[in-house]
């Protein structure tokens, strides 16, 4: 039970962290566009992005694949990137979510688990329940990010319900506050390839 508790922290905290914000913002430009009622749909977009990054984080531990973190580090923020700017040019952002963000996300899921992989690697290399420890770790990380997701879309409906910002609006703002401190990432990392 311990490192159950040990591993579901691990992923929480690799969500809900301050030296989190690259995983935090991607998953607030993920999911801003939606509301509550469209949750089922959040849910499996949020999913898509965690199978990615869970299967990333499993070949990693069993050394099958392996990342230069400088390229990683710098992909990462350019996916932000890259969803922030689609959520511009969505004109209907409460549209049905298409095929292409569901892959997307799984996509960019990968690249963001290659940025956890090489410290999880040493972490797990030792550990005789490997299967229990990435599973704990994954409903830690998934739970992290449906928090997220509740706070943002918590956060839009009162900015909404108080006349305050349209839902459009709110999705272009924050996705424009995300977008400069992404970009930024993506130069500051960039300097170093």
């Amino acid at each position: 039970m311990d490192d159950f508790i040990f591993y579901f922290k691990e992923g929480w905290f690799h969500i809900v962290s301050k030296g989190a914000l690259d995983h935090l913002f991607f998953i607030v430009v993920l999911s801003i566009g939606f509301t509550f009622s469209q949750w089922r749909n959040i849910l499996v977009l949020v999913t898509a992005f965690t199978i990615g990054h869970s299967l990333t984080l499993f070949l990693s531990v069993l050394d099958i694949i392996r990342f230069n973190d400088k390229y990683v580090e710098f992909a990462i923020p350019c996916t932000i990137v890259f969803s922030s700017v689609l959520n511009f040019f969505r004109k209907n952002q409460l549209e049905k979510i298409d095929k292409l963000q569901y892959f997307l996300a799984l996509v960019f899921g990968f690249i963001h688990g290659m940025g956890f992989a090489n410290s999880i690697r040493f972490m797990m290399s030792s550990d005789q329940h490997l299967l229990s420890s990435l599973f704990s770790f994954n409903l830690g990380l998934e739970s992290g990010q449906i928090f997220v997701v509740l706070l943002m879309l918590l956060i839009v409906w009162l900015m909404v319900k108080v006349n305050l910002f349209t839902h459009r609006f709110a999705v272009v703002l924050f996705s424009a506050i995300i977008l400069g401190f992404s970009l930024k990432m993506a130069f500051d990392r960039f300097i170093y390839i």
